[in-house]
């Protein structure tokens, strides 16, 4: 699941980091991309099937291997070691892992955010502030963890007024049918079946955090910046994708990645529905240069120092520098390894690719 933090990192990886500071790669001919199954990355399996990936590499003449991974965490394993040269990952997943271990990291495309997908249910209770006091099962670390910690926040709370109990994500469903859990955190299609049950309340969403937990297509900084056509075909082969779900074969193609994920279109459509998906690569650019981000960074560099996640040196939230796509930086001006790049996107709305 996309869900999942990462608490450590391959020593490979922070390895790698160190041994390519500085040093100016080759440029190269085929390229790897590391994707895991959620409605908003979806896109990139279809697109591999369908033959769009194979387009647009060969306009660009370069071979790209897009694999899907189904562990989540394995992908950015494989993608911090270097094994790929872009991965599917959560705006705060990159924060943590590989840009906290020393791989430079950049934000080709904002694929989307979670607009309600992910939720704090209680039993019994339909106000938030009946939370405190509570026990409440979430996966550790997660973005239910953040979520959890800005829900409280909206309610002059903190962390401090509950007590979590860490809870894998398969096990949630059930922990939610005993007696002894009365509030849980979690994600869709968790959420959906939680609220089946007739006590359940949804008490806050990510709808009231929008843009926060964001849903980003990431590749190695220096990758990049050598073969900047790998990243051009990326945003080739998502917007044609998004062009496709939204034109005639759209029904044929949301079927095909329904049925890839588990589930029947009504399924995926209920999913979608609560995902805000940049479709039209001008309204990305759009979200990608307003000082949202900037904002939402902050709250999550400064959740992930609370919680000794980026890194064991780092002294302050500002340890790892993130680069916004004014080129504004937050934090250590010489420790960037976050950055987020527009101009793909911005190339795609221009139809310059």
């Amino acid at each position: 699941m996309r869900k999942t933090f990462l608490r450590t990192l391959l020593l490979a990886g922070s390895a790698l980091a160190l041994s390519l500071g500085g040093v100016q790669a080759e440029p190269k001919k085929s390229f790897k991309v590391a994707w895991s199954i959620y409605v908003g990355w979806m896109p990139w399996g279809y697109a591999a099937d369908a033959g769009i990936v194979k387009k647009w590499a060969d306009k660009y003449g370069i071979a790209i291997e897009v694999k899907q991974f189904n562990d989540y965490v394995e992908s950015i394993n494989q993608y911090t070691a270097g094994a790929y040269d872009a991965v599917t990952i959560t705006n705060m997943d990159t924060l943590s892992t590989p840009s906290a271990g020393g791989v430079d990291s950049t934000a080709v495309i904002v694929g989307d955010f979670s607009n309600g997908n992910d939720a704090v249910i209680l039993k019994g209770k339909d106000k938030l502030a009946a939370i405190k006091g509570q026990k409440v099962n979430l996966v550790e670390f997660s973005v239910s963890h953040y979520l959890l910690a800005r829900a409280l926040e909206s309610v002059k709370m903190s962390e401090k007024d509950v007590k979590v109990v860490n809870t894998s994500d398969a096990d949630m469903a059930a922990a939610y049918k005993t007696s002894d859990v009365t509030a849980v955190v979690t994600w869709n299609p968790i959420v959906s079946e939680v609220l089946g049950d007739k006590d359940a309340k949804k008490v806050f969403d990510s709808s009231q955090i929008p843009g926060e937990i964001m849903d980003l297509m990431v590749a190695n900084t220096q990758v990049v910046k050598d073969n900047p056509n790998f990243a051009k075909a990326l945003a080739g082969i998502w917007y044609e994708t998004m062009d496709k779900m939204a034109g005639a074969d759209g029904k044929a193609a949301k079927e095909a990645m329904a049925k890839a994920s588990g589930t029947d279109l009504a399924g995926f459509e209920s999913q979608l529905a609560s995902t805000k998906l940049f479709a039209k690569p001008a309204d990305a650019v759009a979200f990608a240069e307003s000082k949202d981000v900037g904002a939402t960074m902050n709250h999550v560099r400064s959740f992930l120092f609370d919680k000794a996640l980026l890194g064991k040196d780092a002294k302050s939230a500002d340890a790892v520098g993130i680069e916004l796509a004014d080129k504004k930086v937050l934090g250590d001006a010489k420790n960037v390894k976050f950055r987020f790049d527009a101009s793909f996107m911005k190339l795609a709305a221009q139809g310059k690719l």
